[in-house]
């Protein structure tokens, strides 16, 4: 691989980063379903489908939440196949290889045996890597649509009207805000290398350039965190974050806060 490839996929990565970034944000002024309800009612219907899921014993109520998660999805004009990039392979595959080794370690009434590797998959075995997959799966996409429907300032201010920790909220704000900074600082410093390099690099000089762009970056990033550290201290940080807009409940808010805690409970109690 040329020196030219390798910071064309770097760049490249980062130009999808902020795209998929700018995406979200785009999602989040839609005129769909979670978009018109207050975000403290998103938040707090979200959070309580997603300990009812958790809480589900019976594969069907997991599967009957996660269909519902995805008829919100659409509802609130989010894209499935976003969604589907996102969320459901990745998801899959890292909570897949977590229940793999329940089908053939959990006893019980034997379902299937592997052919060449002569392993048996058992029916609770089975049931149990389901129900984990699908657990994961809906969780994942229930905060995922939260995250996508809803600005983050926003969800920031809905966690503190929740009583939680000003110093949390404002560390959350300062690493969203800062992780999207140091993509952007990184993609210059790439671009600005890539546009002085002429010919190929050997792999020990790759190698030798990546670690040495980290490095610079780590530095900088230091570097940054204490002038904005100081500069927040000089005009009055107290250690609340404060936004312009005002949340306030509606009769439709009301009722859609009802609609997620009643249909969490009865989820599950079903699936108890």
């Amino acid at each position: 691989m040329s020196s030219r490839s390798f910071l064309e996929s770097t760049l490249q990565s980062f130009a999808k980063a902020l795209s998929r970034a700018l995406l979200a944000e785009r999602a989040a002024h839609e005129r769909g379903l979670l978009q018109q309800l207050d975000p403290r009612v998103r938040l707090v219907g979200i959070l309580g489908l997603v300990v009812a899921v958790t809480l589900c014993r019976r594969l069907e109520a997991v599967v009957a939440l996660f269909a519902a998660a995805i008829g919100l999805a659409l509802l609130s004009k989010i894209n499935l196949w976003s969604l589907c990039k996102r969320v459901w392979i990745v998801v899959l595959g890292f909570t897949g290889l977590i229940a793999l080794p329940a089908l053939f370690l959990t006893p019980g009434e034997e379902w299937k045996t592997l052919p060449w590797l002569h392993w048996t998959v058992t029916n609770p075995g089975l049931h149990t890597a389901l129900l984990l997959v699908l657990r994961v799966e809906t969780a994942a996409t229930l905060t995922t649509i939260l995250v996508l429907c809803t600005p983050w300032t926003h969800i920031l201010k809905a966690l503190r009207a929740l009583r939680v920790s000003p110093e949390i909220v404002a560390m959350l704000a300062m690493t969203h805000r800062y992780a999207f900074l140091l993509i952007e600082t990184a993609n210059q410093m790439f671009e600005s290398r890539q546009s002085r390099m002429v010919g190929i690099l050997s792999p020990k000089d790759r190698r030798r350039v990546a670690a040495r762009t980290a490095g610079v970056l780590l530095s900088k990033s230091v570097e940054l965190s204490q002038e904005v550290y100081l500069a927040m201290i000089s005009r009055g940080f107290q250690g609340e974050i404060r936004l312009l807009s005002e949340f306030r409940m509606t009769a439709r808010d009301y009722a859609g806060l009802v609609v997620f805690l009643a249909s969490g409970a009865a989820v599950a109690w079903w699936g108890r």
